[in-house]
């Protein structure tokens, strides 16, 4: 997997919903040009009739899309403050408008409009918006940031409400009316804008999907810096490919039957006792094992982050069971090649030296896990960070949150949704009756992977119906209060969406777990029942 195909892992994963009540635009689209916004201007609005505009296509699409119905694209830019440049767009169906709104999230450190994500809803009868969060760069530079306090609150929080105001105004002005239901859907960065929508702005959406979201991000950056430097402090910590196999054959051994039945898919690595020591070579370097070196880097990318002088955890480590997924360790957390940087390394070498310190020579081999960590988090943490479990506000608006998280995951430990769940369980009581997180085994980062991991997360695999589509689940809840008690998600030939469907797999809501029920396909859903965890009984 090149990088191009992992930052389109990044984007916002949108989501399938069939349109009702089609509605019919009341106004031209170019004179959307005229419209007069607050702090904001309408800079285009171009009409296209159905099949004429091509989006662009993520790189690890593997067919291309439908044809897009007749729509009009609308490009503006917010200026909240005098350094603000918050450009975004707004596609809106001419005639098969559902009368809903969808706004799709960002990736890594933003700085393009996530237009491959925009695609689907579109097709699917939302309006639809998305925004490049206030500058322009690829999604691992964070440079634009030195010298620009107000462009990191942009993209810390203020972009994507911006656009929420701006974008709904659009709608109005099109078609005569506000949209009856609005929703948010991001993964990692945008699922960490979901979380901060929900905390911060509870009345921009009626529902919000948060997927892998990198909320603790002052944090995050850190376990990505210790791994960095646990790799590169001596020659020989780098796990190439094939010991990565080994590696994971050895976790799979360890944890697999903890859904009762051995199907390559450990169900909930956090109850897996694993220590790669168990493989380490005996005598001399061999294909089959790891040496003393490898051993210890497995285990920097497995353990936590902790502050070395109170203990507190600054972040968690990164699960066993998927360690040789293509595209999984080999990009997220070691990189392609022994000295060639990963992706974590350079979205957290550019957040130290541009976001935290604004200094372009800082070196990832300087930081005080203590000291900066303050510095870090006083500076910034307010900002960017999305860990506020208060969401009294949010709740009582009628606010439905879906969270889902890959146990798999490399860029995000997925042990970070749990937490911010617990958390949000403690700080708003009963969570039932409006939050849902759903721990999804197999899957890497917001899709792909072993296992069943499309469950309407993915452009390039629509569902069916609400059982089977976390998108449509949320319409569900929203619109006729029907909760999300679980999903099912669908596994393809090698992970592919091209290729056969090779298995479905119950998905539930956390702390349930799926359990072989004892008989039936293992590679089917209605041979398990989600069931609480047997530590929990």
């Amino acid at each position: 997997m090149n990088r191009c195909m992992t930052f389109s892992l990044l984007l916002a994963l949108p989501v399938a919903v069939a349109s009702v009540n089609p509605a019919l635009a009341q106004s031209r689209c170019e004179d959307l040009t005229k419209l007069r916004l607050t702090n904001a201007t309408v800079t285009s609005a171009t009409s296209f009739a159905a099949g004429t505009f091509k989006p662009p296509i993520a790189p690890y699409l593997s067919r291309p899309r439908g044809d897009m119905p007749a729509f009009c694209r609308v490009a503006g830019v917010a200026r909240p403050t005098s350094d603000s440049e918050i450009k975004f767009e707004v596609w809106l169906p001419a005639s098969i408008w559902n009368g809903k709104y969808e706004q799709v999230g960002n990736g890594g450190l933003a700085g393009t409009i996530p237009l491959p994500a925009m695609a689907e809803p579109l097709l699917r009868g939302y309006a639809v918006a998305g925004t490049d969060d206030g500058h322009n760069a690829v999604f691992t530079d964070a440079s634009w940031a030195l010298g620009h306090p107000e462009k990191v609150v942009d993209f810390g929080y203020r972009a994507v409400h911006q656009t929420a105001i701006q974008a709904k105004a659009i709608v109005q002005a099109f078609y005569g009316k506000d949209p009856a239901q609005s929703y948010f859907v991001g993964c990692s960065d945008g699922g960490r804008e979901a979380l901060m929508e929900g905390e911060r702005f509870p009345a921009d959406f009626h529902g919000i999907i948060a997927g892998a979201p990198a909320n603790d991000w002052t944090h995050l950056i850190f376990k990505y810096v210790r791994d960095e430097q646990t790799l590169r402090s001596a020659p020989g910590k780098y796990i190439p490919a094939d010991k990565l196999v080994v590696l994971q054959s050895a976790t799979l051994a360890a944890c697999d039957r903890l859904d009762g039945v051995k199907d390559g898919l450990v169900e909930n690595p956090g109850q897996c006792r694993f220590d790669p020591a168990v493989i380490q070579c005996k005598d001399a370097d061999g294909p089959t094992c790891l040496t003393a070196a490898q051993v210890e880097m497995a285990r920097s990318i497995y353990g936590p982050l902790r502050n070395s002088r109170t203990g507190a955890l600054l972040s968690p480590g990164f699960s066993p069971g998927a360690e040789a997924i293509p595209g999984n360790w080999a990009v997220w957390i070691l990189g392609p090649k022994a000295g060639e940087p990963s992706l974590q390394a350079a979205i957290a070498n550019s957040s130290f030296a541009d976001l935290v310190f604004e200094k372009p020579t800082w070196d990832f081999r300087t930081p005080n896990f203590d000291q900066d960590v303050t510095f870090a988090d006083d500076k910034l943490a307010a900002i960017l960070n999305s860990t506020n479990p208060d969401l009294h506000a949010f709740k009582e608006r009628g606010g439905k949150l879906i969270q889902y998280h890959g146990w798999a995951d490399s860029a995000i430990p997925p042990q970070e949704s749990i937490g911010y769940f617990e958390s949000a369980q403690a700080a708003n009581g009963s969570t039932q009756d409006f939050y849902r997180l759903f721990m999804v085994p197999g899957m890497a980062h917001c899709g792909n992977g072993a296992g069943a991991s499309a469950f309407g997360n993915s452009v390039v695999v629509p569902q069916p119906d609400a059982l089977h589509d976390v998108g449509m689940a949320l319409d569900e809840w929203v619109v006729h209060g029907v909760a999300p008690d679980q999903t099912i998600g669908t596994g393809f030939v090698d992970g592919d969406p091209a290729k056969d469907v090779v298995m479905t797999r119950l998905l539930c809501p956390y702390p349930q777990q799926a359990h072989y029920k004892g008989t039936g396909d293992i590679n089917s859903a209605a041979s398990f029942s989600c069931q609480a965890p047997p530590d929990s009984k």
